[in-house]
């Protein structure tokens, strides 16, 4: 019997209740399949701060070490909470970032995924949403712009400055751009390269690798894509789109309008991968202003238990079980009221009951045997 060990990251806000519909989920797929999950929750976040004067205690570090995966919810406060936090503890500079670097998850996965049956949650019309959606924005996580040497000061002349760093090398950008093509090889063989290289130089080098790379991928057909073009073009002509490939910045920003054009981050579950560890994690925030009201869709979070049952353990078609399973709940006439409105002709229930329909769904789903 396999045995794998999980470390539970609660997060804050909506956190711990997206987590405790996605324990459900993995208890049902460790029942299914004959294998345990050793599901060991630890602090993280802000509320890590309050609770132990650091967002990612040494006892979190521990635990994630020595875990086999990482489920981590979101994490965040409101802008007026986030303020009684010092600046460098406030969870993304004192948590997530030092999370992304201390087990180098450098690639970052975010389907956009819109099956026609969920085209009703999406902004966008109709014809240009077409068969759906379905994207895989890729983007390097533990370089650029965020992890750059930062300085801020005063000017001999009293004026206040901030200096932050963009900097990449071939390496980095090889690294992720292998990943992408690799992605591109088992889907569509096509790949979008976004980059700004007309402005900036980090980008002509990212181009550079990318060629480089792409010679040894000639089955891949490459589009070099500005990313303000990128942009437009998610709106205008999703359908254009299957595998994308960014840097840092641009990914947070396009991923983040990947949701948009979803209708909802809520859709959108993410996987960050290393060489030896990965961590799997909704999209979105922590939503505080929901917090508590147990109205939080648990889509974002049992998608990334989907993603990590098939990166981390090999679960292929437990994974897509989970997918199917989660899909069918919205297909049956339910959502949450997070994601629509009184009178949208759905059914309304709260993050409890989709959970649990989840559950109910993936229980009758059969088990393939490996």
């Amino acid at each position: 019997m396999s045995n794998y060990k999980i470390a539970l990251l609660d997060g804050d806000g909506i956190g711990p209740e997206i987590m405790t519909e996605a324990v459900k989920v993995l208890e049902l797929v460790a029942e299914r399949n004959n294998i345990t999950f050793d599901l060991i929750h630890a602090p993280f976040g802000a509320s890590a701060y309050f609770e132990c004067g650091h967002p990612f205690p040494e006892d979190t570090k521990k635990v994630c070490d020595e875990a086999h995966a990482i489920l981590k919810g979101p994490i965040g406060l409101s802008h007026e909470e986030s303020q009684k936090i010092p600046v460098d503890m406030q969870p993304e500079r004192g948590a997530l970032l030092p999370l992304r670097r201390r087990y180098n998850t450098y690639a970052n996965f975010r389907p956009v995924f819109l099956p026609q049956g969920l085209a009703h949650f999406s902004p966008l019309k109709p014809e240009i949403i077409g068969d759906g959606i379905d994207i895989m924005i890729i983007r390097e996580l533990v370089g650029g712009l965020y992890f750059g040497d930062k300085e801020t000061g005063t000017t001999p002349e009293g004026v206040r400055y901030v200096r932050e760093t963009l900097e990449y090398d071939e390496n980095q950008i090889r690294r992720i751009a292998i990943v992408a093509f690799d992605t591109a090889m088992k889907r569509k063989k096509v790949l979008h390269n976004i980059h700004k290289s007309n402005v900036l130089k980090s980008s002509v080098l990212w181009n550079e690798i990318m060629a480089e790379v792409g010679k040894d991928y000639p089955e891949v057909r490459v589009e070099n894509i500005l990313v303000d073009a990128a942009a437009t073009y998610l709106c205008l002509n999703p359908g254009r789109f299957d595998v994308m490939v960014m840097e840092n910045m641009f990914g947070d920003i396009l991923s983040d309008q990947g949701g948009g054009i979803l209708g909802s981050l809520g859709l959108m579950p993410s996987a960050c991968l290393g060489d030896d560890k990965a961590y799997y994690e909704p999209s979105h925030g922590s939503a505080p202003d929901i917090a508590g009201k147990n109205i939080a869709n648990p889509y974002s979070m049992i998608g990334s238990v989907a993603m990590m049952l098939e990166m981390s353990f090999g679960m292929d078609q437990e994974s897509k079980n989970v997918w199917h399973a989660m899909q069918s709940v919205f297909a049956d006439g339910y959502s949450t009221a997070d994601l629509s409105k009184p009178g949208s002709g759905v059914n309304m229930i709260d993050t409890q009951a989709f959970g649990d329909r989840v559950v109910e769904a993936l229980r009758k789903l059969p088990v393939v045997s490996k």
